[in-house]
């Protein structure tokens, strides 16, 4: 059984990839990208640990429920958990959905590492983005990347290059007010805007 260590999750949203999709965000990263969106899912502490299994019947539900598209999986950094992710993503296109992975490491470093599940997690993968997040080189003109440096690797022929700037790229930005009294903000984070 693997498990993950979790530091949220949406079950639907339409600011993490094309369409309506499911988000994972895992926790734990050792990039330190300066201006990360996410700092508060660097440390390398337990959040909510949960097994594979588990995740992908969430998954299934929320796919009924919202009529997914797909799943994002995010951080922290998803390639340090690769080998649940895995598990997860070949569900997911068991299911019919597309996978879309964010990492700070570059496919060729990736390819060098060797780290445990990463080629299984990139076998089930439809859409991987790359690269670290680079403050001094922001995006505009593509979707969902915060810097020029980020690249879209088509790993099936589920997608091509028109979703990153088909048509007006718009900036999107999801606010919601959980049932604990907190406010979760997942898109393009208002600092990232220039």
């Amino acid at each position: 059984m693997y498990w993950l260590n979790i530091a949220s999750r949406l079950s639907c949203t339409e600011a993490e990839g094309p369409g309506r999709r499911a988000a994972l965000w895992v926790q734990g990263c050792n990039k330190r990208c300066r201006g990360c969106c996410n700092p508060s899912y660097l440390q390398l502490v337990e959040r909510e640990l949960v097994s594979a299994s588990s995740v992908l019947e969430w998954l299934e539900n929320v796919h009924h429920a919202h009529d997914l598209d797909g799943v994002t999986f995010l951080g922290g950094e998803p390639m340090l958990q690769a080998k649940g992710l895995a598990v997860i993503a070949q569900g997911a296109q068991s299911l019919g959905l597309s996978v879309m992975v964010f990492s700070g490491y570059t496919k060729n470093e990736l390819d060098v590492m060797q780290l445990p599940g990463v080629d299984q997690l990139l076998r089930y993968t439809d859409v991987l983005v790359d690269g670290p997040y680079e403050e001094s080189f922001p995006e505009q003109n593509r979707r969902w990347v915060g810097s020029k440096n980020q690249q879209f690797h088509y790993l099936t022929e589920r997608y091509d290059a028109r979703i990153e700037s088909d048509g007006d790229v718009e900036r999107m930005l999801e606010v919601r007010l959980r049932t604990d009294g907190t406010i979760f903000i997942n898109g393009w984070p208002e600092g990232f805007v220039r």
